[in-house]
């Protein structure tokens, strides 16, 4: 129990991942005001929007506006998610975007294809050009992901020699180019890792990089969620991509249905690291009120469960 860290940081995804899955484009003054109010719940990270193809994702073609609408609070960053140079350069020429500069990875072509049309050796010298273009820009490199880390629904269980190929490689390249390594963030982009799996992964990543923070963006796809993060911060892992109220989903999870579980539920976790006495500098009540106004715009029960049942909170004070 050495390794739990005493501290843990959630970076926010729900504004982005939440409102991209969903088929109906709601409005941008509700969105906005859902930003302004997990601005003040403490979280210091929040992912508002991506710039991507309006066509192939519409509920995003509003990103501009919905970055120029929120009220920025001193100490807050709010981030996007691009895919491609053309992106990149969308969300730059906005002032109220933070970049995050970041590497995308992939460990099976199934889901590469049908993400990114390219494979999966394709996107990895991809982002060799990524690396460049952000040195020339004076943008310190954050953040490196490897989707599909756990497992994957087209080509099924991923070895992990598949991920730690991917570490070496994200290693030697910072290496050559004179560079610090980037968080690496382990994904279970379609809910397939398990506790132990997780500590396996962790552990495996931890051994070729000591030096690195290693980060998990998990999702609740079958229900392990939360065991997950309990095994990962038994491993010392303090940096978690999560989601208000549970927002969000993927498109290739749970044969498409649109009940695919989204991220990690960012109120729950936070109660599960202050009932373990971990800080996160988040105030709970403020995310509860915060999830329970993204269910009103949603308009349906969403995946919380803090966010239903209430803190114990009300039965200590």
């Amino acid at each position: 129990m050495s390794d739990i860290p005493k501290r843990v940081q959630f970076n926010e995804e729900g504004p982005r991942e939440g409102f991209q899955f969903e088929k109906v484009h709601y409005p941008l003054r509700q969105r906005a005001a859902l930003v302004d109010r997990l601005s003040d719940t403490g979280l210091n990270r929040i992912q508002v929007a991506s710039f991507v193809s309006p066509r192939a994702v519409p509920t995003m073609a509003d990103a501009k506006d919905l970055f120029a609408a929120i009220k920025p609070r001193e100490g807050v960053r709010y981030t996007a998610l691009w895919l491609n140079k053309r992106g990149f350069e969308s969300a730059a020429a906005v002032p109220q975007v933070t970049l995050d500069p970041r590497l995308l990875f992939y460990t099976t072509d199934g889901f590469s294809i049908r993400n990114n049309n390219r494979s999966a050796a394709e996107m990895r010298d991809e982002q060799a050009d990524w690396l460049d273009l952000y040195r020339e820009r004076g943008l310190e490199l954050e953040s490196a992901y490897i989707m599909t880390a756990f497992g994957c629904n087209f080509d099924g269980d991923v070895p992990l020699s598949a991920v730690t190929d991917l570490v070496v490689w994200i290693r030697d390249q910072c290496t050559g180019r004179g560079i610090g390594l980037p968080q690496i963030f382990l994904a279970d982009t379609v809910g397939w890792a398990n506790p132990e799996d997780i500590k396996r992964r962790v552990g495996a990543v931890r051994e070729l990089v000591p030096e690195a923070r290693i980060g998990l963006h998990l999702h609740d796809t079958r229900g392990l969620g939360a065991a997950n993060v309990y095994a990962a911060l038994e491993m010392g892992v303090d940096l978690f991509d999560s989601s208000v109220a549970g927002l969000g989903g993927c498109p290739f999870a749970g044969h498409g249905h649109a009940t695919a579980a989204g991220n990690i539920c960012t109120e729950d976790m936070v109660f599960l690291c202050h009932e373990m006495g971990i800080e996160t500098g988040v105030d709970l009540d403020k995310l509860i009120d915060a999830a329970c106004y993204a269910e009103e715009i949603i308009g349906r029960p969403l995946a919380g469960r803090i966010m239903h049942s209430g803190s114990l909170n009300q039965y200590r004070n």
